[in-house]
């Protein structure tokens, strides 16, 4: 009861909407700042969201989702650049989509397989998500040094040709991807829960975000992909979702059914 009433309070307050997502996940979040903050109840947590400065952002940090990582699940991005991208030669421009992007770790994956497949001059990829301080390193392009080592096995397994070194340069601490990387990318905020479509795309991946969305949400953010997919574009979900069991998946084909890429009838 008390986890609604922050809800229903970040919503009417702030116009944030995680009243649809899974509550098991959503819970565990939410007791992790009340551990962080030394909070007694849920209630004192949403009295300090709406009147003390600071605390919107730490909570929104903690309930939107930022786990990712470059390559992640290579086998979907090998199986993205031998049958999707031949697909997407014909075209003369190339719109792709990463909804819910994070830190944009899969973002720059994209864009460096775009470029190594000669496609980087007639692709924009548009990057979103409703954290502004994710969206804010995304832009940055700096992640982790430490990460860099796994990264690199994550791109040779997605089919990466090249010394995975050429496109970073690196100090003691972060490795920062080649500025060429970010010419073709458009970061922008956007709250796949409250906010419509903003444009036509070939390709929208929205991987490994619809799980923590209950069915009913599922379903809204399902019917807002599709209007933003061209004919015959291409979806791409995470390794544990489908959309052949929604309302929607009447509309898609199954293209790679094991790397959950479906393709719009």
């Amino acid at each position: 009861m008390e986890i609604n009433l922050l809800l229903e309070g970040l919503y009417q307050a702030y116009g944030y909407d995680f009243r649809g997502y899974v509550r098991a996940s959503l819970g565990r979040r939410i007791l992790n700042r009340l551990r962080a903050e030394r909070l007694p109840t849920i209630t004192a947590l949403l009295d300090k969201v709406l009147h003390e400065k600071g605390y919107l952002e730490r909570l929104l940090n903690d309930l939107s989702i930022r786990m990712t990582e470059m390559y992640r699940d290579p086998g979907f991005f090998a199986a993205f650049r031998k049958e999707v991208v031949p697909l997407l030669r014909e075209l003369p421009e190339i719109r792709i989509w990463h909804a819910g992007c994070a830190t944009g770790e899969e973002v720059y994956s994209m864009a460096i397989l775009m470029l190594e497949e000669g496609l980087a001059d007639k692709t924009t990829i548009y990057a979103t998500d409703m954290n502004e301080k994710a969206l804010e390193a995304a832009q940055k392009g700096a992640f982790p040094l430490k990460k860099m080592q796994q990264y690199t096995k994550n791109y040779l397994k997605a089919g990466g040709e090249k010394a995975f070194s050429e496109y970073y340069t690196a100090d003691h601490q972060s490795a920062y991807f080649q500025p060429c990387l970010v010419e073709r990318l458009i970061f922008a905020q956007h709250n796949l829960v409250t906010d419509g479509s903003f444009n036509e795309f070939h390709v929208i991946l929205c991987r490994n975000v619809l799980i923590y969305f209950d069915n009913e949400l599922q379903q809204q953010v399902h019917r807002l992909l599709y209007n933003s997919l061209a004919d015959h574009g291409f979806m791409a979900l995470g390794s544990k979702e489908s959309i052949l069991f929604m309302p929607q998946g009447l509309n898609y084909e199954e293209f790679n059914g094991p790397e959950r890429i479906y393709r719009k009838k």
